[in-house]
This record gives C-alpha cells, structure tokens and sequence, in this order.
C-alpha cells in the first residue's frame, strides 16, 4: 500500500510537470514591451513572435537574445514570465550624449559607447557638438570625451554647446552664452573638475568672454580674452 501511495505521488507529480512545461494552457501568447522610446515596440513585439505558441517553460532565451540583437538602440533588457501566457520585455535604450559630424549633411546622435542612435540632416538640439578632429567615436579621443560628458552634472552639461579633442588628453568644451571655453585636459579626475568648474562659473560674469582651465583640479583659473 506504501509503494502504492508513493507511485501515485510520484505520477501526480510527473503529470503536473508534464502539464506544466507542454500544456497549451501555458504557451506563449502576449509579448509585452516597455521602456521604448525611440524603438517601435511592435518591431520588437514581430522579432520575438516566432515563439507564439510555445509553453513558457520551454522559450529559447538565448533566441531571444539574438534577436534582440538585431536592435542597436537596446543598450540592455531584462525579460520575465508571466503565468499562463505572457512574456514581459522590459527594455533600456542607449542614451545619446552628443552629436557628431559625419558629413555636410549628416549629423550622427551618438552614445557614451559611440554607437549610433540617430541620424540627421542637422544637428539635434539640446546636446553638445562633438568634434575629434577626424579621429572615430572608437578611439581614446572619444572616450575621454564621452567620461567627461558623463562626469558633469546635469545643470552643467546643459551649459555646453561643443566639446573637441584631438588626444585624450586635450578635451575642450565651449560654453553658452558668450561663448566662455573650458581647458579641461584629460579625464583623469573629471568629478573634481567639474565640481572647480561649477565654482568658477558661480562667481564669474557670464556675459565675460574668457577661457576656464580646469586641467589642474588643484588650481582652476578664469583668464578673460
């Protein structure tokens, strides 16, 4: 009667899994996406809709990941499974940080890694010029632009119109207004530069042409043109 008992639970328990993984019930029949601004939601939702019908149990993951792939704007993502029938697709685009000149006529909106998040006939507003001096978004020039940008403070950021560099070592922003540029150098210590720059633009005029220098995070200097 024991072992009775225990095949019986034992067969229960096989059944439910069985049930579980291969039941239509539990197949796949609504992609949600979130999180999408510039990425067509519905072009994500007909990339994955190639696993309609499959149990939840049994979705390939590493399919989804390739074609998810296939969309450079998807800078990271996170998925979940949602009983009986859904899948949940929660997605983290690339946020540009400037805009760079590929041509007369093409502008590219261009991300901390260098990838491409959109192009134009002009330049967007509201996010700095980048200019390395023919040198590509792949090289140090960029990156050591791209961890300055990212080191300022929102408020401040929004005050920069260009940044050049033609080494890593040579970054140079322009602000608004007058016109006011900042000698930044390197990026070696940009949390502590942009603080200094903070304090130097507070008690400078803004309506002063000059240059800051920031370079040395010890000693920051406003020498007016």
């Amino acid at each position: 009667m024991t072992l009775a008992i225990v095949a019986g639970i034992i067969a229960t328990l096989v059944g439910l899994v069985l049930v579980a993984v291969y039941s239509p019930l539990l197949a796949l029949k609504t992609i949600e996406v979130s999180g999408t601004v510039r990425i067509d939601p519905v072009a994500v939702q007909s990339a994955l809709a190639g696993q309609l019908g499959t149990p939840l149990a049994l979705l390939d993951h590493s399919r989804i990941t390739r074609e998810l792939s296939a969309f450079p704007l998807i800078r990271s993502y996170v998925t979940a499974t949602v009983p009986p029938d859904t899948v949940r697709v929660q997605i983290v685009e690339r946020q540009p940080i400037g805009v760079v000149q590929a041509s007369p006529t093409v502008f590219q909106l261009v991300d901390p890694a260098g990838v491409t998040v959109q192009e134009s006939e002009v330049a967007p507003a509201g996010v700095p010029l980048i200019n390395l001096a023919g040198g590509p978004t792949s090289g140090p020039a960029f990156r050591a632009v791209a961890d300055v940008l990212i080191s300022l403070p929102v408020e401040l950021r929004g005050q920069v119109t260009s940044v050049s560099a033609r080494t890593k070592d040579d970054v140079r922003l322009v602000l608004v207004g007058v016109g006011q540029s900042v000698v930044w150098g390197s990026a070696a210590d940009s949390a502590r530069k942009a603080v200094l720059l903070a304090a130097l633009i507070a008690v400078t005029d803004s309506g002063r042409a000059g240059e800051f220098d920031v370079s040395a995070p010890g000693n920051g200097i406003f020498r007016p043109s």
